[in-house]
């Protein structure tokens, strides 16, 4: 007799990822990308480390397929309700933004590690591309401005959305920078 090891499905695999993501999402905003610990991971989400580590290669796989999906999460949005729009619901609910938290370690890492850097680079691509569709959209509807490139606006508008998280990882107060987006929406919009 033949002993066979019982076959996983996929579900229950996918499911498995999603627990690992989730758990450790939650660490590495924590405690960072060194101190998201192995035994913290564990700890999070509730599995062990062969089974972390059997959906991962390693801790930068593991936080890297992380950044990936938060920079795809967050692309979506901005194709759907645009970056300002996006800025304004952090400030009215950040912890309802956990990507916050992942995207401040990537701007850590991205100065530390060239490997990282390269890989990120694509993905990143990705929320710039989503938000010059939207910017186009608007501009074709007769929205926004059309004296300036949308590569320049979507530039504009990704280094104040760079700005905002480094203000609020700084603790800094959110109840003034209302305004402030309302000045940032008003000077891409197309003025007769």
């Amino acid at each position: 007799m033949l002993n066979t090891v019982p076959k996983v499905s996929q579900d229950h695999l996918d499911s498995r990822r999603r627990q690992i993501l989730d758990g450790t999402r939650e660490c590495f905003a924590l405690y960072g990308y060194d101190g998201a610990t192995v035994r913290r991971m564990e700890e999070a989400t509730g599995l062990s480390r062969g089974a972390i580590f059997h959906h991962f290669r390693d801790k930068e796989a593991l936080f890297l397929a992380l950044a990936l999906e938060e920079a795809q999460r967050m692309a979506d949005v901005v194709a759907k309700q645009g970056l300002v729009q996006v800025m304004r619901e952090l400030l009215v609910h950040p912890e309802q933004h956990d990507w916050l938290g992942t995207r401040l370690e990537v701007a850590r890492r991205l100065r530390a590690d060239a490997e990282f850097r390269a890989g990120w680079a694509e993905r990143s691509a990705e929320i710039t591309a989503a938000t010059k569709a939207r910017l186009e959209r608007q501009r074709a509807a007769g929205k926004v401005r059309d004296d300036v490139n949308a590569g320049v606006l979507t530039g504009y508008l990704e280094l104040v959305l760079d700005g905002l998280m480094a203000h609020l990882a700084m603790g800094l107060p959110a109840e003034h920078l209302g305004p402030v987006l309302d000045l940032v929406e008003e000077s891409v919009r197309r003025h007769e």
